[in-house]
């Protein structure tokens, strides 16, 4: 057995037992490869960071304000095409491109088959929450708010059947709850320094950050904000009370796994596609092969 199926074992058992805290980015929208036996069409899938950014970009002419800029940085594009039209007409564009006509893929279905009673995720789309419904499961959702001494609603009876669903970066429904463009990041990092009870995050994760290990599926950590996040969710937390964190990266950076994995010991790093460990993760929970 391969250290890798040790930890998917270890990982299974978590998930079984209904003791681990997904942690969902918009990689789980990436494309399978070639090899894969599963399809997730382009017209189905909403585009990742880059693609979103250069779509808005045309939308605004970003290029020609900026030339010397690039279209993918899509916290100064959508920030630019705010100012260009307004912030509903902002949403209302990125809810055409990441929701409107897109399906959830074998592996977001496979993920919410599964036993996770808590989920926190960085996506803006729905398509999570259809999956979950589409098994059976009532999710229970919170969403972000961006705005000073606001208690974010929590739910403290959560269950794999009735899942609570943390929208940290906002909801497609709910305007000023989407953080995405720079000023939008600046605003979510001053929150997140809030004191209770008026802190960004719900209580019941900030408390099960301390009791059960975290999954992260769909991120890059390269992803300046999301380290970041990763730190503020921990500061000042004794290192040895905090449970494990493992990442599903099939490329991670050497700098990043060097510093956090090997020397702080922050997070353990899975080097496989959302494809490949997904399928994997499902038969050891559930016993047979994930779905096409």
């Amino acid at each position: 057995m391969s250290k890798d199926d040790d930890v998917i074992a270890l990982i299974a058992n978590y998930i079984e037992r209904g003791e681990c805290i997904l942690f969902l980015g918009a990689g789980v929208h990436y494309p399978p490869p070639k090899r894969s036996r599963y399809r997730y069409l382009a017209s189905q899938r909403p585009p990742l960071g880059g693609a979103l950014s250069e779509r808005l970009a045309r939308g605004c002419r970003f290029s020609e304000r900026f030339a010397t800029e690039s279209v993918k940085n899509l916290q100064r594009v959508s920030l630019y095409y705010e100012t260009c039209f307004s912030r509903s007409q902002l949403v209302q564009e990125i809810t055409n491109a990441v929701f409107s006509g897109k399906s959830p893929s074998p592996a977001l279905r496979g993920l919410a088959q599964l036993n996770f009673p808590l989920i926190l995720t960085t996506n803006f789309d729905q398509l999570f929450e259809q999956s979950l419904e589409s098994v059976g499961k009532r999710p229970r959702i919170s969403v972000y708010s961006p705005i000073e001494y606001t208690r974010v609603r929590d739910f403290k009876d959560t269950s794999v059947s009735r899942p609570f669903i943390f929208k940290m970066h906002g909801d497609i429904e709910k305007q000023d709850s989407l953080v995405v463009t720079d000023e939008d990041y600046i605003q979510f990092i001053l929150r997140m320094s809030d004191k209770e009870p008026f802190h960004p995050i719900p209580e019941t994760f900030l408390y099960y950050f301390k009791k059960w290990p975290t999954l992260f599926v769909g991120y890059s950590l390269l992803d300046y904000n999301l380290r970041l996040l990763f730190k503020t969710l921990r500061w000042k937390l004794d290192r040895a009370d905090i449970p494990d964190a493992y990442s599903v990266d099939p490329y991670p950076d050497p700098l990043i796994l060097d510093v956090w994995s090997n020397q702080r010991k922050y997070i353990k790093f899975i080097a496989q596609d959302v494809w490949t460990f997904v399928p994997r993760v499902y038969r050891a929970v559930i016993g047979k092969d994930m779905p096409l």
